[in-house]
């Protein structure tokens, strides 16, 4: 899960790095024997020249120049006659495929949940967990994964983490999850350290693939499949505690002045991640690239692949979570292709997600591993970070996505967005860190509620939280943190009209805890998780929500509790309203059409699937080519996704479909799923055209009455034309032309 506080891509990182190609995999036809190979002779591989550092031209040019140096995303070079896969042929020296058939069709979307704060630690997500080092110093102190079980060791670390393990994930939970009717996947974050244990993981996770083993059981039995995501990589991917070890962390005790007793810490402003390389954060660049770290991970994917390839409950591999924007994207790209090989020489019908490292642009991604089947970019979209604002905005900036990933899946391909929340503050503790904070953050303040009792019991180390202490230390760069059996989640949204529309900044100065009757979060909260479901699987391929349950009880970041609630509908896989939510927001409609790009032979399976789902007979597909075959899979595909995609269905047919976005006009101002918006006009209409509108009316209805009255009665227009006041008036030619004609007989001689 990440911090998406700042656009750091303002400072990405300056070089042109050599191509280097890994020995990639080859998957014989006669056996499943995996032979290595070199793609190309002339560059050296990822496991040999270990701490090699860049030279000048690398550690100097600009990040569009690393873009411009990666494989041709169109054309193999001449001598690559490519490698044969089951379904496909790679071609290393441009990164493509020979065709896009996917060998397991991406034809339903994904609504899923993150089982997080399970195999990887995440002091937010399982805070009580965590209570037992407050109060510690540098050396009694953990704040992530990897400190845990550096400060307890491996036997206190791993009865501890056992206990964890089976009270945080239980089979009643996967059950009550299948069962709801609003989860049909699973993405579960493990540990790179599970499969190739280092440094304080050594003992201290044994064990827990076992249970990962019974979860993918169980996950199989209730008819749920799972997405083995690896969310955390050595020396750290992003810096965040989410990779296993917070990097760039600076403990600053001894340079307090006052008060001198204070133990305390940095780490946001000098923030690193040294999975790649060794970073400089003076020049915001990689100065070294450690071969070693990544062949590290390519030998994680193999164990894992080896381990788990037959499973049936496995949906696919996410080789590695959120690499931060700065990572060099020539070694990052080259990592995906050499693990996709990797998985793809032994589990040819997984899907392998990848995800975009905070960079989600058709210029970064646009043709990368084209062809190559059953891959998908995963990004990563959260309100929690926004600035404090009206509920409109919230609602405009879920919707907006829908053009982003239909621009995505256009350029690139299926667009799974893996993680988001129903947050709309940060306000949540130790989201941004263990007794820490983003400078700056929360903008607003929290609302406090009694913690919540241990999920593990009060035999937990640590717990019950004493109620007479205060905030404790150590502290980090901001504070948030339990104090006196309080502790801070998500504010409460106010109902419209207490503030006056919500469309200005009145919520800004709103009390974080709602008065009584004056609670409009049910309210806000439902109609945003339908937008943001509508954008993110009535368009793409799917979602995973982030997390399936928390420790505290804040529903924004909890599936469960947000079900409980009503937020998200029971059942919302067939909920048909979902795809309406952002009607109103929406400034452009989608259709299905056929890929062009795609073999004949795609776009006849895809049909043969769309006629085959609706009972028609297909058979007359055999006769058509060219642009007839093209013709009729716009119409057919459009008109089945349109149909089936409030049931789950996706526009892609096995890669032979793509979304268009076209302009759109409404036929209604007004829509059934969103009643909020009726009130909300009503609400914000501007007073000056209220007034306005009143004179208009008045004058108007007064000239109207005058004419009538001058027409039906002579008594009337008699006074008029006689009043000596109204006389430059009623002789004037205008009027005599407008009211001559009702003058009766002899009025005249009263002028």
């Amino acid at each position: 899960m990440c911090r998406c506080v700042t656009d750091p891509t303002t400072y990405l990182p300056t070089m042109i790095l050599r191509s280097i190609t890994l020995t990639t995999a080859l998957l014989l036809a006669s056996s499943s024997e995996i032979v290595l190979k070199k793609a190309n002779a002339q560059h050296a591989k990822f496991t040999g020249d270990v701490g090699r550092n860049l030279n000048a031209d690398e550690s100097t040019s600009t990040d569009s120049t690393v873009a411009t140096q990666s494989p041709s995303p169109n054309k193999p070079d001449l001598d690559d006659e490519g490698v044969q896969f089951k379904h496909f042929i790679a071609y290393s020296s441009s990164h493509t495929c020979a065709s896009d058939a996917h060998a397991l069709p991406f034809n339903n979307q994904i609504r899923g949940v993150n089982l997080g704060g399970w195999m990887v630690l995440e002091p937010w997500i399982t805070p009580s967990l965590f209570y037992q080092f407050l109060g510690g110093n540098e050396t009694s102190v953990a704040m992530d994964h990897y400190s845990f079980c550096e400060v307890l060791g491996p036997k206190e670390g791993n009865k501890q983490l056992r206990r964890h393990w089976e009270s945080w994930v239980t089979e009643d939970i996967i059950r009550d999850l299948a069962k709801g009717g609003a989860v049909n996947s699973l993405r579960v974050p493990v540990g790179d350290f599970m499969f190739q244990p280092y440094g304080p993981y050594v003992g201290c996770t044994d064990g827990a693939l076992d249970y990962v083993d019974t979860l993918l059981d169980w996950a199989r039995s209730y008819g749920l499949s799972v997405l083995l995501d690896v969310h955390t990589q050595k020396d750290s991917q992003n810096g965040f505690d989410n990779s296993g070890q917070t990097m760039g962390f600076q403990w600053t005790s001894g340079i307090n002045t006052w008060p001198r007793d204070l133990t305390t810490f940095q780490h946001w402003p000098i923030r690193a991640a040294n999975w790649m390389g060794k970073f400089d954060n003076h020049a915001i660049n990689y100065t070294v690239i450690n071969h070693e770290n990544i062949a590290h991970s390519l030998k994680v994917i193999e164990e894992l692949v080896n381990r788990y390839h037959d499973h049936p409950a496995v949906l696919g591999v996410e080789p590695v979570n959120e690499p931060w924007e700065l990572t060099p994207l020539n070694y990052l790209k080259q990592f995906y292709w050499d693990a996709y090989l990797i998985v793809k020489s032994k589990a040819p019908y997984w899907k392998f997600i990848m995800h975009d490292s905070f960079r989600f642009t058709p210029e970064t991604w646009g043709g990368f591993m084209k062809g190559c089947p059953d891959r998908a970019l995963d990004t990563h979209i959260y309100q929690a970070w926004m600035d404090p604002a009206p509920r409109t905005a919230f609602y405009n900036s879920a919707c907006a996505q829908k053009s982003r990933i239909a621009l995505m899946e256009r350029e690139f391909g299926p667009v799974v967005v893996g993680e988001w929340s129903l947050a709309t503050d940060n306000c949540a503790m130790w989201l941004n860190g263990f007794n820490d904070n983003l400078p700056g953050f929360p903008r607003s303040p929290c609302k406090y509620i009694p913690c919540s009792p241990p999920y593990m019991g009060e035999e937990q180390p640590g717990t019950p939280l004493d109620i007479g202490k205060g905030l404790q230390g150590p502290y980090g760069t901001g504070m948030s943190g339990p104090s006196f059996g309080l502790c801070p989640v998500d504010r409460d949204w106010m109902t419209e009209r207490y503030n006056r529309g919500e469309g200005g900044m009145s919520w800004v100065a709103s009390p974080p805890e709602a008065p009584r009757g004056r609670d409009g979060t049910d309210e806000v909260m439902t109609h945003l998780a339908a937008k943001k479901i509508s954008a993110f699987s009535g368009i793409g391929h799917g979602f995973y929500f982030w997390n399936f349950r928390t420790d505290l009880y804040n529903p924004q970041w909890s599936y469960m509790l947000a079900l409980e609630r009503g937020w998200i509908p029971k059942g919302n896989l067939n909920d048909d309203s979902i795809i309406d939510a952002c009607n109103r927001e929406d400034s452009g409609a989608f259709i299905c059409q056929s890929n062009r790009d795609a073999p004949e032979t795609t776009v006849k399976g895809g049909l043969g699937y769309a006629l085959r789902e609706e009972n028609k007979d297909a058979s007359y597909l055999d006769t058509m080519t060219g642009d007839d075959l093209y013709d009729e899979a716009d119409e057919i595909f459009n008109e089945f996704w349109q149909a089936h995609r409030s049931q789950g269905a996706t526009c892609d047919f096995g890669g032979a479909a793509l979304l268009s976005e076209v302009n759109k006009t409404h036929d209604k101002d007004y829509y059934n799923t969103d009643d909020f918006y009726n009130v909300l006009e009503i609400n914000e209409f501007p007073i000056w055209k209220i007034v306005l509108f009143s004179v208009v009316g008045v004058l108007v209805g007064g000239l109207i009455g005058f004419t009538v009255a001058m027409k039906s009665s002579p008594k009337f227009s008699r006074a008029v034309r006689s009043s000596a006041m109204l006389r430059p008036v009623t002789s004037s030619r205008v009027f005599r032309q407008s009211f001559g004609n009702l003058i009766e007989a002899g009025f005249e001689g009263l002028q």
